[in-house]
């Protein structure tokens, strides 16, 4: 029988909402890896909408459930509904959705704080000792919630000018959390705390490298579930 995973979603668009390639990265390695998926979102209020064509906020309204279930094929629940006792792992992919809708990172940076139901979700994974997969800008929320773990965003310093924003590995470590370099197509495993993490476009690479590194995390969540 396949491992039961939850997906978490932040919208749709990487400015505002969940990375299209990640969220589809993942859900193509969880389905080769067998596992029957079900996705969520908080249904909540976007912090921003953003024109991906201009890249500039608009004065739009939009809704996270709302905007996920474009990316859920409209398959998707509210994320108060899940219960971490039907699932063997969680996974959320990035975007700056991550960052503005499941907490105020993009605002606050380390001080920021974790929306209750996504925050919720992580204590009740972690508390069951079930895995959790995060990439790109998403292990944030387990250094915030988690103090003390293990994560990766890629690497502390802008090798080559391919991580632009090396400066988040340092607020980790400032999370009292250890940051763990890695290149895009690795993921880290923290086996104590059972939190698996890639930094997907945290890097700048070729999309076929951040699909294989997501995929490494991907079978490290379900080989951990």
């Amino acid at each position: 029988m396949g491992k039961r995973v939850a997906l978490v979603l932040a919208g749709c668009g990487v400015f505002d909402g969940s990375e299209i390639h990640e969220a589809s990265a993942a859900l193509v390695h969880l389905s080769r890896g067998g596992a029957e998926v079900k996705i969520f979102a908080p249904n909540i209020a976007q912090r921003d909408v953003v024109d991906h064509l201009k890249g500039s906020p608009t004065e739009e309204k939009r809704n996270v459930l709302v905007e996920s279930a474009r990316l859920a094929r409209g398959n998707i629940q509210d994320l108060a509904e899940l219960k971490a006792s039907e699932f063997d792992a969680v996974i959320f992919p990035g975007g700056f959705g991550v960052a503005k809708n499941l907490c105020s990172w993009a605002v606050d940076g380390k001080n920021c704080t974790v929306n209750e139901h996504v925050n919720s979700t992580l204590q009740a994974f972690h508390s069951a000792k079930k895995p959790i997969g995060l990439c790109c800008i998403s292990p944030v929320l387990a250094a915030k919630v988690f103090p003390g773990c293990e994560v990766t965003v890629g690497q502390d310093k802008n090798v080559d000018g391919r991580f632009p924003d090396a400066e988040t590995a340092s607020a980790i470590a400032e999370l009292g959390c250890k940051h763990i370099c890695k290149n895009v197509n690795e993921s880290h495993v923290d086996k104590a705390n059972k939190i698996v993490t890639t930094c997907a476009f945290m890097c700048k690479a070729p999309l076929h490298e951040i699909f294989d590194g997501i995929g490494t995390m991907v079978q490290e969540v379900l080989k951990l579930a």
